[in-house]
């Protein structure tokens, strides 16, 4: 389904299922869109809220710094109870609400849809947002996640980037934390972000998904968890100068230099990382043994 919005004086020409435009504070759609300094693009309902909270917690309150967010898929699995559609997309919007956000778009797309060939769908969808937008920074799933949709939409993510006029592309992508944490990420190669004295914030906002919370599964306290977690565990030596932090892979190279293979890339983190445990037990066992 084609569904035209305005934005920055055109009209997006969105391909997702249904999708929906939600402005917090009932700007026109030119204005918030090209107000976003902080974009935020998911797999799922909730999961910005998860991964994309530097750019949220960065944002809120302010009126020189926005958060837009996007959800690609319309959060529908197997089994799914009949209206979940709705209630995850409502869910959303009021999370948009209360974390303040410039715009949130949730284009509607089925998973199956956009893990297969209608990925080109969705890169389209995602270039207009972007050239709406503008934004300084971008968050997505780093390359490493476990869930196939969320790597789907991190690819489409980056060729959307890379179809932009170099002087159009963001400044920073942050490929963040979900299905797979990134403490295994060598410490050189981490992009920390500091999001302590944000937790009433982060609860209200995880908080309202309860479609996801409620069957058994409580990804708000694994969410504050993990934070919690890599703070601590980042520094062994060292007083901690952090409560709260969310690690991100730092996938900018990808969108500075459009021939870099992002295979190559991903696997270059694994690669220094299998390394540093090499060099490590050999310091310790040099004969190997």
């Amino acid at each position: 389904m084609d569904s035209g919005c305005s934005a920055n004086g055109t009209v997006l020409h969105l391909r997702g299922r249904c999708p929906d435009v939600y402005i917090p504070d009932g700007a026109p759609v030119p204005v918030a869109a090209s107000r976003v300094t902080h974009l935020g693009i998911g797999a799922h309902a909730d999961v910005l809220e998860f991964m994309a909270f530097e750019g949220i917690a960065c944002c809120h309150g302010r009126r020189d710094l926005w958060f837009g967010g996007v959800t690609c898929t319309d959060g529908c699995a197997d089994g799914s109870k009949p209206g979940i559609i709705e209630v995850r997309r409502e869910e959303q919007r009021l999370a948009a609400e209360a974390g303040e956000y410039a715009i949130m778009l949730q284009l509607g797309y089925p998973s199956p849809h956009i893990r297969g060939d209608g990925i080109s769908d969705l890169v389209s969808d995602l270039g207009e947002i972007l050239e709406a937008t503008r934004p300084q920074v971008v968050y997505t799933h780093n390359l490493a996640d476990k869930h196939d949709t969320h790597v789907a939409v991190a690819v489409a993510v980056i060729r959307a980037i890379r179809n932009l006029p170099p002087t159009n592309r963001p400044a920073r992508l942050t490929g963040c934390e979900v299905w797979r944490g990134l403490d295994w990420l060598p410490d050189e190669d981490k992009v920390v972000m500091d999001v302590t004295g944000h937790d009433e914030l982060a609860c209200r906002l995880n908080r309202i998904f309860v479609s996801q919370i409620s069957p058994g599964k409580s990804y708000d306290e694994a969410v504050r968890g993990r934070r919690a977690a890599n703070a601590t565990f980042f520094d062994p030596r060292n007083p901690d100068t952090s409560a709260q932090a969310i690690f991100g892979m730092d996938m900018t190279p990808l969108i500075e230099n459009p021939d870099l293979d992002m295979g190559a890339f991903a696997a270059s983190f694994t690669e220094r990382l299998r390394q540093d445990v090499a060099n490590r037990l050999l310091r310790h066992s040099p004969q190997g043994r």
